[in-house]
């Protein structure tokens, strides 16, 4: 209901939740996670179904009836484990203890018909096949084909494994994996950063040793390379414009290996809080937080970083896997107001880079528009010459634009989220 009626994001209302319900077990936490996620992610099959079977369209049915349908037919269609006679019985019971027991007859009929048409439901077009809007299909077939454009659909319903970096400045990477072995948790290595480890089978993060040591920062591998990317030297003095929750901000401090000094700024405390927050379950020295306007200029910093990293807004097409509520929210005006927001931080973020000093640009988004139309944007009227991306670095290879200072990342085509980076240097006077 917070989601799909009041428009709160997902991962905030699901996170809340599952810390209020910290004390059910996992099996119970694992069923509340994959039914939420489930039907946002299914969200326009389902109601395709419902339309189908329904005397009522989705659309004008009461607010808590239609999210008591969806919640069923997900279940139906796409969890085994749950008996459709049981899904009808607790749909009925939603109902009812919502003061809607004259509906519960309406409810057990539409599911009672689900139930027993579902071999016959049959999706044929990617828009129903992957509940995704058309104008994204058709906005990634034009820049990627069909094929490719099939991959990254298809990956985005492909459950991933919490994807974490482990912070080697403090600990070797061999005694983070032994620790969390020992905890029962399944690990294996990612192919693109030997900093990386992708861990499943483990209830919450903060359960693990090694999380509240601070030996590890959940960070998807695609973000990581921004750091690797990056390539600080000891003594850099960095900014990072939009660092919360500060993942790129600690990656870059821990590489520094207590060296320098990295200042991780967002917009309001509520972000820098967040930061502060992994900043002290780290334990690192070289890092402080600090609220500010990423498109105010600080001339206190006029040409005095080394190293600026411009992680900024987007439209995160690139993370529909894990935050399924965007591609519904997405539209290409709202691209384009992003791109421009964009521009406007980079031109800002510019002023802070000494000459010879790097600039990197980096989204999760998958949108020429606010990737490499903004690469190019800012090659055409800022003083900074692209850098090429060493391969050793970043942990790929064979991709033609590393020599031209940029990567865009594909979920289904790499083992990651799909995300956008460039690396410049300002020129030297």
């Amino acid at each position: 209901m917070e989601i799909l009626e009041k428009g709160e994001y997902s991962h905030r209302v699901l996170g809340q939740a599952l810390n209020k319900y910290q004390y059910l077990d996992k099996q119970d936490r694992a069923f509340i996670t994959r039914l939420t996620e489930g039907v946002i992610e299914r969200l326009l099959t389902i109601d395709a179904v419902l339309n189908e079977c329904s005397s009522v369209a989705c659309v004008r049915m009461k607010p808590v009836i239609r999210t008591i349908l969806r919640m069923s037919v997900y279940q139906i269609l796409w969890m085994d484990g749950v008996l459709d006679r049981a899904v009808c019985s607790e749909a009925g019971k939603l109902a009812d203890s919502r003061g809607l027991t004259g509906l519960k007859g309406f409810v057990n009929g539409v599911l009672r018909t689900i139930s027993r048409r579902k071999g016959e439901f049959v999706f044929n077009s990617w828009e129903l096949k992957y509940s995704m809007p058309s104008w994204l299909i058709e906005m990634w077939k034009s820049r990627y084909g069909a094929s490719i454009t099939e991959q990254i659909l298809a990956a985005f319903l492909t459950e991933q494994p919490t994807c974490v970096r482990c912070m080697s400045g403090r600990v070797s990477r061999a005694e983070i994996r032994k620790s969390l072995e020992a905890q029962n948790v399944t690990v294996w290595e990612s192919p693109l950063s030997d900093q990386v480890l992708f861990l499943s089978g483990y209830d919450y993060p903060e359960a693990l040793e090694a999380f509240a040591r601070g030996w590890i920062q959940v960070q998807d591998v695609s973000s990581v390379l921004v750091g690797a990317a990056a390539c600080p030297k000891e003594n850099d003095f960095v900014i990072d414009v939009c660092a919360a929750p500060g993942g790129k901000s600690l990656d870059i401090a821990d590489r520094l290996h207590g060296s320098g000094r990295v200042l991780a700024r967002d917009l309001s405390e509520e972000k820098t809080a967040l930061i502060d927050e992994n900043i002290h379950r780290i334990g690192l020295s070289n890092i402080v937080s600090e609220v500010w306007d990423a498109r105010v200029f600080d001339p206190r910093y006029e040409q005095k970083a080394d190293l600026v990293i411009a992680d900024l807004p987007c439209s995160g097409l690139g993370i529909i896997g894990k935050k399924p509520d965007i591609k519904y929210g997405a539209s290409a005006d709202k691209i384009e107001q992003l791109a421009a927001l964009q521009r406007e931080i980079l031109s800002v973020a510019a002023g802070y880079v000494k000459p010879g000093g790097r600039l990197v640009y980096s989204t999760c988004t998958i949108s020429r528009a606010e990737n490499e139309d903004q690469r190019e944007w800012f090659l055409s009227g800022h003083p900074f010459r692209p850098v090429p991306i060493g391969t050793e670095n970043v942990g790929v290879s064979g991709r033609d634009t590393l020599k031209d200072g940029y990567l865009q990342l594909l979920p289904g085509v790499d083992p990651c989220d799909g995300f956008f980076l460039s690396v410049f240097e300002r020129e030297r006077i």
